[in-house]
């Protein structure tokens, strides 16, 4: 049985989309990847040690004199867009695993402070708006507030300091509002800051209000728990659940245990980068003993630092991720073994501002008994890379909700 790895490196954008300045102009010069490289040579003296990027064919995908223009490894490489609106780690991950994500509800929790306050108060909680802004204090410690990390109205959170009150009292809650939320997730988050929660309130683009989650300095001190709570979806139409149903063994690792539903997986959550490259090269080690079977890894600290706007720090991680990568294409020789390495969106630590950026990602695909290297037409949506690792497992790609197998559809390397 073949083993299919996907890494999601999250928020690693190779170029802006055409649409990426409808909300912010300046967005149409994001590269996530092209501005890393370059502030990371200027500050370091050197380029950034990438050889397994380079010989998965990231430098075909995104030219840059710090990246190998060929590689001699039979690999199939591209660049997908997003497929859904804005730039979002849930939507995106929902879209990779099949799902139809394109239709995604925009709602700023101003316009739903009734339905959310009510249904607060009718489980118990005191609830009050904070300052007279769209903000929602509860039980004097969560707040409840636009995310304004992503696009305006995507995302809402229920934020709180661990000193405060505990993870589960915050998840809690989270639920509560997740019960009458329209928009595509309600994410928990627990952290130390740096002070009082109120203190980090800010404006966002749209009419949006909320907490500056990186300014409060639970990124960085240490304890960070976060809980994604999805949309309603129909996940049999997903990968992750189709490969389960079909007798493959499914792992989940990083931020893809906490955002993606399959009841059979093995989740391993993790938010460190070497803790979520141990439990990916574990999940493939325990699948040489024949099950073969899917494995789905989020990288999520080289988003964090997209967030932080701390290029040193991603330039870091992906050297980091770079040392996996090399370990993953050792372990996966067998004849249909994959490694699909891709991103959700951009996070453009140089754009100057902390949000996402609305980015092709790339598309490298380790193929060790394939023939030759093949170029990849741009895909039309992540789904395609879902398709493409259902087609590498034997499954029915026909079974997912949306996308199609991108091997097949590009042409020989010149």
């Amino acid at each position: 049985m073949s083993t299919t790895v996907i890494v999601v490196i999250d928020g690693f954008g190779v170029g802006a989309m055409p649409d990426a300045g409808a909300l912010r102009p300046g967005d149409l010069t994001a590269d996530t990847c092209g501005h890393v490289l370059d502030h990371c040579r200027a500050s370091l003296g050197r380029p950034l040690r990438l050889p397994a990027l380079g010989a998965l064919g990231l430098g075909l995908v995104h030219p840059h004199p710090d990246l190998a223009r060929r590689t001699s490894r039979p690999v199939a490489v591209g660049r997908a867009a997003l497929g859904y609106p804005g730039a979002d780690t849930f939507a995106g991950h929902q879209t990779m695993m099949g799902a139809d994500f394109s239709r995604v509800t925009v709602a700023p929790l101003g316009g739903h402070l009734d339905e959310v306050s009510g249904a607060l108060k009718s489980a118990g909680h005191l609830v009050e708006p904070l300052r007279g802004q769209p903000i929602l204090l509860v039980d004097g410690a969560v707040l409840v507030h636009d995310n304004l990390e992503a696009d305006p109205g995507i995302n809402w959170n229920a934020s709180a300091r661990l000193d405060d009150m505990s993870f589960d009292r915050i998840v809690s809650i989270a639920r509560t509002v997740r019960a009458v939320a329209p928009v595509a997730r309600v994410i928990a988050v627990g952290g130390h800051a740096d002070g009082a929660l109120a203190t980090y309130v800010r404006d966002g683009d749209g009419g949006t209000v909320g907490l500056d989650t990186p300014a409060t300095g639970f990124y960085r001190n240490g304890g960070l728990q976060v809980r994604h709570l999805g949309a309603d979806l129909d996940h049999t139409g997903q990968l992750p659940d189709i490969a389960a149903r079909a007798g493959l063994p499914v792992t989940l690792v990083g931020k893809a245990a906490d955002i993606l539903a399959c009841e059979a997986a093995v989740r391993r959550p993790a938010v460190a980068t070497a803790e979520v490259l141990e439990h990916t090269l574990t999940a493939v080690q325990g699948g040489r003993g024949g099950q073969g079977g899917l494995v789905v890894a989020n990288v999520q600290e080289s988003d964090l630092a997209g967030h932080q706007q701390d290029t040193g720090r991603y330039g870091s991680v992906l050297e980091q991720v770079d040392v996996g990568l090399t370990e993953l294409m050792g372990l996966l020789t067998a004849p249909g073994d994959r490694l699909i390495v891709t991103a959700d969106h951009g996070n453009d630590p140089t754009i100057g501002h902390a949000y996402h950026t609305r980015e092709y990602v790339p598309v490298l695909i380790h193929r060790p008994d394939a023939a030759g290297i093949e170029l990849l037409p741009d895909a039309a949506t992540l789904a395609d890379v879902g398709a493409t690792a259902a087609a590498a497992l034997g499954l029915d790609v026909a079974a997912l909700t949306t996308g199609a197998t991108l091997l097949g559809r590009g042409h020989g390397a010149p």
